[in-house]
Order: C-alpha cells, then sequence, then structure tokens
C-alpha cells in the first residue's frame, strides 16, 4: 500500500452550542449533509485535554457541493474556553477556514444582505481573485474563496460549499514546508509575496507586513471520498514585523473554542506514520486500529505543526452512507486509491438536515 492524502476531511471548530453553531453554517455556507452525531468521552486525547478524560459531542456535517466538511465539537463535562488575549493575524495556528464559492460577490452579497457580520470588504488576493472574510456568530473568521472544483450543483442561496482549506498562521515558513509542501503534498506555490496586503488589512492585527505562501495541489487527489472533497489550498502567513505573536491555543485544551484541528483523509496510515517521523513529524496521538465512532469508524491519528497547530488524520474504514437503511460501507479491504461510485456519494446527501 502507497500513502495516499485523499483531501481535507473536514476542519474541526470547537463551539460552545452545536446546534446554534451548525444552524448558521447552513445557513451561509449550505454544509447541510449530516454524516454523523455522537456524544462520548475522548480518552485517547488526555495529552491535550490537561491529562484528563473529558466529554463532548461532535457533529460531521458536509456539503454536497463539495470540500471538506465541519467537525462542530463541544465539551459536555467543562465549559468550551476561548482564548484569553484578543488573537490577531499571525498568531500561530488555524486563523481562517477558506470556504469555496461559486460567485464570491454574490456570496458577498448574500452575507451582507442576511446579517452575517463582514470583515472589511469584497477584495482580490495577490492571485487576482476576488475574496472577502466574514465572523460565525462565535468569531471564528472564515475567508470566503473562488473554488477549484465541485462535485455537485445544489442551488444553495449563499453560492457557498465546504472547506476549500485553511489560513496558517506560522513563525518560519521555511520550516513548515516540509510538512505542508511535501507530507501533505501542497506543492504547487500559486504565490509566495512579502508586503502590506489590502485584502487583510481590516483582519484584527492585519495592517502589518507579512509573507503569504499559497500552496495548492496539481493532481487530483485519489481515495474513495476525493472526490466529494475536492481540490483544496493552504495559505501560510507569517508576520514579518510582530515580536508579540503567540499560540492561538495556547494554554487551552484540545476541543476549546475555535478552530481546533485540521483533519485530511488519508490511506496507508503505517507508511504515513513512518514519513512523518522521518521528518521531524512523530505521530502525537494514534488510536492504533479502528476507533469506533458509534456511526463511523477508523484509525486516526494527530501531528503537530513546527508551531503546535493540531493537524489529523483519519484512515477511515467504515462510514454511513444511509443510516436509516442501515447501509455502512466497509473501506478497510477497499483497493488503494480507488474512488467511490459518484451515485454512492450522492446518496448520502439524502441525509440533509432541513431548516
Amino acid at each position: 500500500m502507497e500513502k495516499i492524502i485523499c483531501g481535507i476531511q473536514q476542519m474541526g471548530i470547537g463551539v460552545p452550542n452545536v446546534a446554534e453553531a451548525w444552524k448558521w453554517y447552513r445557513k451561509f455556507f449550505g454544509v447541510n449533509v449530516k454524516v454523523f452525531e455522537e456524544a462520548a468521552e475522548a480518552p485517547l486525547m488526555t495529552r491535550y485535554t490537561g491529562g484528563v478524560v473529558h466529554s463532548r459531542t461532535a457533529t460531521l456535517a458536509l456539503s454536497m457541493e463539495g470540500g471538506g466538511g465541519f467537525e462542530i465539537w463541544q465539551f459536555t463535562s467543562r465549559p468550551t474556553e476561548k482564548a484569553t488575549f484578543n488573537i490577531q493575524l499571525g498568531d500561530y495556528g488555524l486563523y481562517s477556514c477558506k470556504i469555496k464559492s461559486r460567485n464570491v460577490a454574490k456570496s458577498y452579497a448574500y452575507f451582507k444582505a442576511n446579517g452575517a457580520t463582514i470583515i472589511g470588504e469584497l477584495h482580490k488576493n495577490p492571485a487576482g481573485k476576488e475574496t472577502f472574510f466574514a465572523q460565525d456568530p462565535n468569531g471564528n473568521i472564515f475567508q470566503i474563496v473562488e473554488g477549484r472544483g465541485y462535485f455537485s450543483e445544489t442551488g444553495h442561496d449563499s453560492n457557498c460549499g465546504g472547506v476549500a482549506g485553511s489560513i496558517i498562521c506560522v513563525s518560519d515558513i521555511e520550516k513548515a514546508l516540509p510538512l505542508y509542501k511535501d507530507i501533505l503534498g501542497y506543492t504547487t506555490v500559486d504565490y509566495d509575496v512579502t508586503d502590506n496586503f489590502e485584502d487583510l488589512a481590516s483582519l484584527p492585527g492585519g495592517s502589518g507586513k507579512f509573507r503569504r505562501v499559497l500552496l495548492s495541489h496539481k493532481d487530483a487527489r485519489k481515495g474513495p471520498f476525493a472526490r466529494l472533497l475536492g481540490p483544496t489550498e493552504i495559505e501560510l502567513v507569517q508576520s514579518i514585523e510582530r515580536t508579540d505573536c503567540k499560540k492561538i491555543f495556547e494554554n487551552r485544551f484540545w476541543g476549546d473554542w475555535g478552530f481546533i484541528h485540521l483533519c485530511f483523509d488519508v490511506q496507508g496510515m503505517n507508511l504515513l506514520q513512518q514519513e512523518c517521523e522521518s521528518k521531524g513529524f512523530p505521530f502525537t496521538v494514534d488510536s492504533s486500529d479502528t476507533f469506533d465512532m458509534g456511526e463511523a469508524g477508523g484509525r486516526f491519528s494527530y501531528i503537530e505543526d513546527p508551531d503546535g497547530t493540531w493537524i489529523e488524520f483519519v484512515e477511515t474504514h467504515k462510514v454511513p452512507i444511509m443510516k436509516k437503511w442501515g447501509w455502512y460501507i466497509n473501506l478497510k479491504n477497499k483497493k488503494p486509491g480507488k474512488h467511490l461510485p459518484n451515485w454512492m456519494l450522492k446518496v448520502m446527501g439524502m441525509n440533509k438536515v432541513k431548516d
């Protein structure tokens, strides 16, 4: 078996109330297909939860437009804690979640008309493509970007789809590239620029000088869900002027308020583990075998980027296609790199939650 990065499976988002957050995400992003919902303890994550086993509830939701999903995550055994400082651009970690749009200008108009909190105005990024930033009711910052590809057309009023990538702030881009470029396969550099940027200026701390490297992948991803997860991008941002940058999750637990982890769907976990270790990114958490999440199962692991940002890997073994029919698919013995047929993926869209 080879190591395969199949795509971004989901962005983990810590929230104080899953139901309220997901309703907002359905309205503005169309992320309305429920893959699973589960309440349980997280015993394997005590390394990042103060050595104590905590309970949580989590919902995995997707958009049939394509793109990664959201794992919307809420502690049930303790309050979900906010950062103790005002997060600014340049602070280390998952700063913003990128959302794909079929028409960024139309998305901007929809967000504005429906009362979303927009940061700044509609701008063009260094590649000349339209983009804007918006905040959810919990203060998490999303960047709406021109989509690189779609799975199906849902006709959602916002013109948006699922997760298209992330802005990740780092202390040293050169130290981060071996992970994001080499291991995760974002080998195409769309731009590498250092300046003051109009499209970032309205963000908290965004008026300074930054180096920005936008990475994408030239070849289409392979694997069971790759056509649904689609093409994505990673934008590494490094502050040139700030000397007071902090880790976004400094002195907080995994699962607290904000973007918790960026999760990749993978195949060949053992080979991936060997590669990560050889390049200085050892697994810090590893479920080792099938981890049962009730309606889904697989092996999961975590690594940290050079600044401690959590990257999750999931090798999916079991997933519900249509729960009410008792239809689950076992992927454990499927040929690596093979796509599930489109019709099977589209059946998952029948798990749509309507408001």
